[in-house]
């Protein structure tokens, strides 16, 4: 099976483009105002509804209330809600059974027993997303160019599909994947020259590592 990635953090049409083309599997979207990545709902709305249907279109969102899920959805024609806070399982089995979408979870990772907090998400879920326990003094719990111990997942098992994300770029992707097996990556800060700005190029060399 060929590695998919998702470039996370996208908000304007010629990032987007290059993802799109040079194959990326999935697109995402912050909803989360504190991000430099954010989007507001007329701003992603455009672009989501540019992408090509095998792309699957990300939103990815910490701890939304149902207002905003509304408004999001309202406009924005979203296939997965990425969910990157503190939702508890009964949230997030609440989140899907209220949009009909697929959800994505994220675990901060700095341990191995950061890990067992998914188990009790998996029958939830239709994916899993292994992130790096962001910096202490960190303002947003992700995209913050970490990464944590990948071995760590060595011997692992689960039973949905996941991503390993967290201060992955061009240099480190192919060694990641080999080191873990994992079949889903995210990149974020990895492709971006500047803090919340993506570069085209970058992304491009990012997806030519899994081809």
């Amino acid at each position: 099976m060929k590695v998919q990635a998702k470039i996370c953090g996208l908000s304007d049409a010629p990032t987007l483009d290059a993802a799109v083309r040079a194959g990326a599997g999935y697109v995402g979207f912050m909803f989360f105002p504190p991000s430099p990545r954010a989007v507001r709902p007329e701003q992603a709305a455009p672009l989501v509804r540019a992408v090509p249907e095998r792309v699957k279109s990300v939103g990815v969102f910490v701890d939304p209330d149902d207002a905003l899920l509304e408004r999001v959805l309202k406009d924005v024609p979203l296939d997965i809600i990425q969910l990157h806070g503190d939702e508890p399982v009964e949230r997030v089995a609440a989140i899907k059974e209220r949009t009909g979408l697929s959800v994505i979870k994220v675990f901060k990772i700095a341990e191995a027993d950061d890990f067992q907090p998914a188990r009790r998400y998996e029958q939830v879920v239709d994916y899993l997303m292994f992130d790096a326990k962001p910096p202490k003094d960190a303002t947003r719990p992700g995209g913050n160019a970490v990464a944590f111990d990948w071995t760590l997942l060595r011997g692992q098992d689960w039973a949905k599909p996941w991503f390993l994300a967290g201060g992955l770029t061009i240099d480190n992707v192919a060694g990641a994947v080999k080191m873990t097996g994992a079949r889903l990556v995210d990149a974020s800060s990895g492709v971006e020259e500047s803090v919340g700005r993506k570069n085209p190029d970058m992304i491009r060399k990012f997806l030519a590592q899994l081809a």
